[in-house]
């Protein structure tokens, strides 16, 4: 299955929001808020490489909060 890391940079004082919002999707298997350029980083998993880059274009990018993304698509799980 595709998997990807988007980095995630909010709009100042709405990481939670953000946070909460990608709780509510399913193709979003763990959520890290940090420290630094990015504020959340989500690992996000699909059927389909369509499937991801529609989450990620229509479900991610596209909320209010969030200033900017960076999709670093995940080549294989070594563990």
């Amino acid at each position: 299955m595709p998997m990807a890391y988007v980095l995630i940079n909010t709009e100042p004082k709405h990481m939670e929001s953000v946070v909460e919002s990608l709780e509510k999707l399913d193709a979003v298997v763990e959520i890290f808020p940090v420290y630094g350029v990015y504020d959340v980083v989500a690992k996000i998993q699909a059927e389909t490489m369509e499937k991801l880059k529609g989450i990620v274009t229509w479900k991610v990018r596209s909320l209010d909060e969030v200033r900017s993304t960076i999709t670093m698509l995940i080549l294989e799980d070594k563990k």
